[in-house]
């Protein structure tokens, strides 16, 4: 008799929260969340010389956040924390890092947060934000290596985001983006087939969305609205059919055109 009032109370506690949650989703579907204050937060953005980390550093600036800001790129990321200086961050601190070397990442973390994790848990406060991809979503022909590092990129935030939801930690938010391509250069010469529904997006309004998610400490961040759509579709329809629609919507040549990222000369 006890094993099934234990079951009964468990599935009531998980309806009534569950009730709670889809009329909290509700409520701020119509009525938008209040952003958070970030003025004097630290913020740590890396790939800040140039494109979307730079654009994302100026966005916090206005806001008044401290800065901190890593490139492989010394000069890009001393001029974005010169911009950063202008546009109204409290203080701006460039380094110089190479992502791809833990060591350099070790190192500089010693001189920003100690450890940023870790430090996040103990502090009970924080916000992890992780830009994937709509290819880290779906899969792209032309664009394997790319896709496996977004699919991984989606997948590692995500896990860290239930592991911190399993331990009970609610001060430290998560929110993971999936943009179709953004004009930052990287996918020079790529096109879309439809561009209603999937338009390749301007790098201020892709910002303007980002911050915008993490400031209402969105967990998820799809970029067209679209996407989502797709992925909804991508879980019940036939595969035959999935790809019937992907060959109509042009999927399987956006990478055609293909150039990528133009380097300076000289």
């Amino acid at each position: 008799m006890a094993p099934k009032m234990d079951s009964a109370t468990k599935f009531l506690i998980f309806l009534g929260k569950s009730l709670f949650a889809l009329l909290e989703t509700l409520t701020f579907t119509l009525i938008p969340k209040p952003r958070k204050n970030v003025a004097g937060e630290i913020i740590l953005v890396t790939g800040a010389g140039s494109g979307l980390g730079r654009l994302l550093a100026l966005k916090f600036a206005r806001l008044r956040a401290v800065l901190v800001l890593w490139d492989v790129n010394e000069e890009g990321n001393e001029e974005t924390r010169r911009m950063a200086q202008d546009e109204g961050a409290t203080r701006a601190y460039a380094y110089t890092c190479d992502c791809s070397r833990k060591e350099e990442v070790y190192r500089l973390a010693d001189q920003t947060y100690k450890a940023f994790l870790p430090a996040m848990i103990a502090n009970d406060h924080g916000h992890l934000v992780c830009i994937s991809s709509s290819a880290g979503l779906i899969g792209v022909n032309g664009l394997a290596d790319y896709c496996a590092s977004k699919f991984a990129a989606f997948g590692f935030a995500e896990s860290i985001f239930m592991e911190l939801f399993a331990q009970k930690i609610t001060g430290i938010k998560t929110t993971i983006v999936c943009p179709f391509f953004i004009k930052t250069g990287m996918f020079e010469g790529c096109t879309t087939g439809c561009p209603s529904l999937l338009p390749i997006l301007e790098p201020e309004y892709a910002v303007r969305k980002i911050v915008d998610a993490i400031l209402q400490e969105k967990t998820y961040l799809c970029i067209p609205r679209f996407i989502y759509f797709m992925m909804f579709l991508k879980s019940i329809l036939p595969i035959k059919m999935g790809l019937l629609l992907a060959e109509y919507m042009g999927i399987f040549s956006v990478m055609n055109g293909f150039t990528g990222k133009k380097k300076n000369s000289g």
